[in-house]
């Protein structure tokens, strides 16, 4: 029982003891089967939630936002033509700055909603994220993304995704790392993912951040196997094996 945490996977104990110490372990192993198939299903209720919310977000951001903001870059640019010489300076340089705010938007909405997992698949969805991540980091991603990788569960892409895209999230923002290392294979029945950095690793080891707890939360709704280590390379790897099977 002192062992027992809500994100990770708790040992069945031995259920071998006569008379009332056997049933009461066989009525803790019970307890615990029962409370992972709950807490799996309630995180699968709250990801759907949180993904109808970013989907509806990012909708607004472009259809909304991003409208409106190409609409006054469009004027920006009239005036620009109509001006008078020593006005144009100004115009343009409001124009890039509205152009850079645009782009922003859009990757906001893109990493709110992935466009590519939706209609490319997951294995370019990742290539996708790591390209965007080294251009906007400048942080060197090596990809090693078996593109042959096809019909998993939406769920399942879906957590790969989110795990993948919090693991750059958290290199960019606490690693201080040259270089990161994406990773999707198959292993027999499961698929692997794998993203290790080359920064400074585990600084308090024994204390894990609102990233790291998002994905061990991702990786119980597909009763994925995930380990959070130091990396070869000196950083963070973290592993998240998912079974692609129905009986997983």
């Amino acid at each position: 029982m002192e062992e027992l945490d809500v994100l990770r996977s708790v040992r069945r104990v031995p259920a071998s003891s006569p008379g009332e110490i056997g049933a009461l372990e066989r009525a803790f192993n019970r307890m615990i089967e029962r409370l992972e198939t709950e807490r799996r299903q309630a995180s699968a209720r709250a990801l759907q939630a949180r993904e109808e919310e970013r989907l509806r977000i990012a909708r607004g951001l472009h259809d909304e936002v991003g409208q409106t903001m190409t609409g006054v870059l469009f004027l920006l640019k009239q005036l620009g033509q109509e001006a008078p010489f020593e006005q144009r300076s100004a115009l343009e340089e409001a124009q890039q700055a509205v152009r850079t705010n645009l782009e922003e938007v859009r990757r906001i909405a893109q990493e709110l909603r992935p466009e590519a997992l939706d209609h490319l698949g997951l294995p370019s969805a990742l290539s996708n994220l790591a390209r965007a991540f080294a251009r906007r980091t400048s942080i060197a991603v090596d990809r090693e993304i078996d593109s042959r990788i096809e019909d998993l569960d939406p769920n399942v892409e879906l957590v790969l995704y989110r795990v993948a895209q919090e693991g750059l999230t958290n290199v960019a923002r606490h690693s201080d790392a040259s270089r990161v290392r994406v990773a999707l294979s198959q292993n027999g029945d499961s698929v692997v993912l794998q993203v290790a950095d080359n920064g400074h690793g585990f600084e308090r080891p024994h204390l894990e951040g609102g990233g790291l707890r998002g994905i061990r939360e991702n990786a119980l709704i597909v009763g994925g196997a995930l380990a959070i280590k130091p990396s070869a390379t000196g950083g963070i790897e973290v592993r998240l094996e998912v079974p692609t099977t129905s009986g997983g």
